[in-house]
């Protein structure tokens, strides 16, 4: 472990407080403005915050069971879990928000911004057969709506702009879904993981690993391209979002219970740190300088602000 800690606590934003159970669930930052955004699944609403005014901007309401958030220069997309929708809308307050139908329950999020293209990993339920969907939809006007049916629960989910691939965790069957752009009605591939639970998932595009922590404690690192098994490690919990900071070559796993960020080096799979959080904290953002990360405090309704080191 290090002497010194690669997170340093710089400060809080203070949250609206919970209006129902849920908590918070992902975030994301917008790299013109730094602004932060994440799903306040509690209140069915988008906060965003400005971390260097240290203060909360505003709220979009109208998004039930928020869960996915995904931010580009131009679009933010959130997914609605309780309303089996996505809602598309541009930075900023007081935005229009376009309301597109998907799967059931849609959780993670992808997309490639060169077609325009969102991937919703829906959740599904178990109890409804075929209802463990993909859900490929065109932004632009003339885009395309397929539906791809998976094997199981859907976690999270990426895209990557060099292979121009998509990939999405399933629980169970442990594995991760490929998904080609230009085939949207179809899986790829399937990459077996070795673990129970797939569920937080990141990439190093320049040496094309991907970085999969599951529900049995462990961090599973795989090639890319062909899903071979590099690197098995374990962590201090169940496991949630997984950052990868490519500029400072660090992954960040949160672990809701006890409430931590585990920290490794990528270019050695050592684990640097466990930072302590709060319990329940499952979920942070990561700015897009790598320069800081955010956890979110559900029993405190706050987010904290951490200033990042090189490893």
């Amino acid at each position: 472990m290090m002497a010194v800690s690669p997170l340093r606590l710089a400060g809080y934003v203070e949250l609206p407080e919970h209006r129902a159970k849920g908590g918070f669930d992902h975030a994301a930052v917008h790299g013109a403005t730094g602004h932060v955004y994440v799903a306040h699944t509690a209140n069915d609403t988008v906060d965003v915050f400005d971390p260097a005014a240290r203060r909360h901007l505003f709220s979009i309401p109208d998004a039930p069971g928020a869960a996915g958030v995904l931010v580009c220069s131009e679009v933010v997309i959130v997914s609605n879990r309780a309303a089996d929708t996505i809602g598309v809308f541009a930075p900023g307050p007081h935005p229009l928000v376009r309301r597109i139908a998907v799967g059931m329950r849609p959780n993670g999020l992808a997309y490639d911004p060169g077609r325009q293209m969102v991937l919703a990993a829906n959740v599904g339920d178990p109890s409804v057969s075929g209802s463990h969907t993909l859900s490929i939809v065109g932004l632009a006007p003339d885009g395309v709506r397929r539906e791809i049916a998976v094997p199981g629960r859907t976690r999270w989910a990426i895209f990557d702009p060099d292979l121009a691939l998509f990939y999405v965790n399933i629980a169970d069957p442990a594995e991760i879904i490929v998904v080609d752009p230009r085939q949207p009605d179809r899986i790829a591939r399937k990459f077996a993981v070795p673990h129970a639970g797939p569920h937080g998932l990141d990439l190093d595009g320049a040496t094309h690993r991907l970085f999969c922590a599951c529900d049995a404690g462990m961090l599973v690192v795989l090639d890319a391209r062909s899903g071979s098994v590099l690197y098995e490690r374990p962590l201090s919990g169940v496991p949630d979002v997984v950052f990868f900071n490519r500029q400072r070559r660090q992954l960040y796993v949160a672990v809701g219970d006890p409430g931590v960020i585990d920290v490794f080096s990528t270019a050695t799979l050592e684990r640097l740190a466990v930072v302590e959080t709060e319990a329940g904290s499952h979920t942070t953002a990561l700015s897009p300088a790598g320069d800081r990360l955010y956890a979110f405090l559900p029993r405190t309704h706050r987010a904290a602000i951490y200033d990042l080191a090189s490893d």
